[in-house]
């Protein structure tokens, strides 16, 4: 690094008279040891034999070094040994001068006996490992066993700080990423970045201990996004890393805070640590960083983690209103397509994401928008939405792609009449809601909800694809007995889990075998029955105030308790179907343009299986005559109906079959 040349900045001139200054001091002491030539001879004609003082900055912060020694507490001693330092990596002459002045050609480099000899006002403590220059790595001893004659080197990372070139340390890389502020915030998350910076400012615990705030709730893009903006307020950058890339080790975690430390004042910069699902090693390696925090730090997790350190601020990320939704999308698609007021409230009215989504939404559309030929923007914006509320929930649920239309479903007129009511209900409320003020005056039991009960292939899940399709949602079944956990507390967390992924894209929730919570709610007998109860009450609740359609299944409604069924808006009963019913399931479920034999659907409707036994019985039949190389006949209709009454342990009748073959 060795280069004579001096900086035009004017900390690198700071630098640079910081340097000549102390090597003034190196010469005078070999002088006075005799060990070298005279100051007058090593310094060059016109060069006062007395050391210079250092410059008085014009502020606390002239220079990057004013800035060094400021920020970590040096003593005009450690400051010049900063400086020597510093020397020898940017003057040649520097090794020449101290083998002069130590009296020894082989030590050709700053020692610390060099120093407390050399410089002004020496103590031994500026060596100590607790004090500033090794405490925060600022200076290197070569080999720890000879302190007082082992080479001294000056970090690599500060003499860059030193010569204006701030970066982030290369061994912090891979760990850390930065988190940079979005250009806008909506009020509501504006006014809880601010709580943040305040929690920063006002919430303090000493310089050792600054506060540990928290943000929770949200998705981790928009707690790292009101972070980013607080910690701007508070004139700092913001890092973010993983609870998981904590070191378990106490040794090498101690390391890393010190590195960071040191990087967050040099930045200057505060940290967001991300803790997920942390295991029990993990969240007590998290609290032991946490805990000896020596800068500002935010933790980003979905809900407050429990500590033993004082609580400092808690901020949680807010939901977003109405009105700041519609502003989001008009602000994002600004510049990118004209959407009808119309077209954007109901893109608020369906989709609850938050705003780095709705910006990256809009540009997704922005991109395909010129090579589409038939989608307008608002389609391709009701699209991108679906893909972007999509995220999380897909490892939730099974998603169907609804494809089923209203001449798939053979119901009596009542049921359709209900079912086309239910989409009614979905697709107008925010014109009833919000223009029409009901979301104001009624305030709770404001989502769509239904039971569909009915025998197994009754129609009940066609029925919600049909739904899905008619609203252009996406349809996503939750297994409930997947869900019900036997331990305490699990179960609320798992339909959470889906509420909260769901809320983004109101997608139509399809929760099957309701039977397996919604039974008949127990006497409080132990805490297991009360718990129960609870997990039935948080189901309803989060149902009434989930913003899209949850629609429940049960095989068994007589078995569901009175007081849940009062909680439902629409019950519709999906009776089995008559044989005239049966007879307009087999012709609709057979393709037109399948090779048919002498295939007569009403003596198939003899079959007393419902629906879903229908389109079972069809498709094994047509696979039958296919491998055969022959049209679909009664024939292969049997057979695949004798295998689909195995499945169903049933035999069939010679009534059902007469006349087959």
């Amino acid at each position: 690094m060795g280069d004579d040349k001096e900086p035009t900045t004017g900390g690198g001139t700071a630098l640079t008279a910081g340097i000549r200054r102390v090597l003034a001091r190196v010469d005078a002491h070999a002088a006075r040891t005799g060990q070298g030539p005279s100051t007058e001879e090593q310094a060059g004609p016109g060069t006062t034999l007395t050391p210079e003082p250092a410059p008085a900055p014009t502020s606390a912060l002239a220079t990057p070094l004013d800035a060094l020694v400021a920020l970590f507490g040096l003593t005009p001693f450690e400051r010049d040994l900063v400086l020597l330092t510093a020397a020898d990596e940017l003057d040649p002459t520097t090794g020449a001068r101290c083998a002069a002045a130590a009296g020894d050609p082989r030590r050709a480099y700053p020692t610390f006996s060099l120093a407390l000899a050399a410089l002004g006002e020496p103590h031994w403590s500026a060596l100590t490992p607790v004090a500033p220059l090794r405490r925060w790595r600022i200076v290197e001893l070569e080999d720890e066993t000879r302190l007082t004659v082992s080479r001294i080197r000056l970090d690599e990372r500060v003499l860059h700080f030193l010569l204006d070139s701030p970066y982030l340390d290369a061994r912090l890389h891979g760990r850390l990423r930065r988190t940079t502020p979005p250009a806008t915030l909506p009020p509501s998350y504006d006014l809880a970045a601010s709580r943040l910076a305040e929690g920063w400012r006002e919430d303090g615990r000493g310089p050792d201990a600054p506060p540990v705030v928290e943000v929770t709730g949200g998705d981790p893009r928009s707690r790292a996004e009101l972070a980013a903006t607080a910690a701007a307020r508070c004139g700092l950058g913001l890092y973010a890393m993983s609870a998981e890339d904590l070191p378990a080790d106490p040794a090498e975690r101690d390391r890393l805070a010190r590195l960071w430390q040191r990087e967050a004042i040099l930045l200057p910069a505060a940290l967001l640590v991300e803790a997920g699902d942390l295991d029990r090693e993990q969240r007590a390696a998290t609290e032991a960083f946490l805990a000896g925090a020596a800068v500002p730090v935010v933790v980003s997790s979905q809900d407050p983690l429990p500590a033993g350190r004082p609580p400092g601020t808690r901020v949680a990320v807010p939901r977003l209103g109405d009105d700041e939704q519609l502003a989001l999308w008009a602000d994002a698609f600004t510049g990118v397509a004209d959407l009808a007021d119309g077209e954007l409230r109901s893109l608020v009215a369906q989709f609850q994401l938050p705003p780095h989504v709705i910006r990256s939404t809009a540009a997704a559309v922005g991109h395909r928008l010129p090579y589409e030929e038939e989608a307008d923007a608002a389609e391709l914006a009701w699209r991108a939405g679906l893909e972007e509320a999509r995220v999380g929930m897909d490892e939730l649920g099974r998603r169907t792609e609804p494809r089923a239309g209203w001449h798939d479903l053979v119901l009596h007129d009542r049921q359709t009449a209900v079912l086309r009511e239910i989409v009614a209900h979905v697709r107008r409320r925010p014109t009833v809601l919000q223009e029409w003020g009901f979301a104001a005056t009624l305030r709770r039991g404001l989502g769509v909800t239904a039971l569909f009960a009915g025998g197994s292939g009754t129609g009940k899940t066609l029925a919600a694809e049909v739904i899905a399709n008619e609203l252009g949602l996406d349809l996503f079944v939750v297994d409930l007995s997947q869900v019900v956990s036997k331990y305490i507390g699990e179960t609320e967390k798992n339909l959470r889990r889906v509420f909260d992924a769901a809320e983004r894209g109101g997608a139509l929730l399809l929760f099957d075998e309701a039977d397996a919570l919604f039974g008949k709610r127990s006497e409080v007998k132990d805490s297991h029955d009360r718990y129960a109860n609870l997990e039935v009450s948080y189901l309803l609740m989060r149902m009434e105030a989930y913003r899209g359609l949850a629609i429940l299944t049960t095989n068994m409604k007589q078995a569901l308790d009175t007081a849940f069924l009062r909680r439902i808006r629409f019950v519709v009963d999906f009776p089995f179907p008559a044989e005239h019913e049966r007879a307009e399931i087999w012709r609709r479920v057979l393709p037109p343009q399948a090779p048919l034999k002498d295939i007569d659907p009403e003596l198939l409707a003899r079959l007393t299986v419902a629906g879903g036994s229908i389109r079972n019985i069809a498709l094994s039949g047509a696979f039958l005559a296919a491998e055969e190389g022959d049209r679909l006949r009664m024939r292969h209709m049997l057979a695949a109906a004798r295998t689909e009454y195995l499945k169903l342990e049933r035999s069939l009748t010679p009534a059902e079959v007469r006349g087959w073959v």
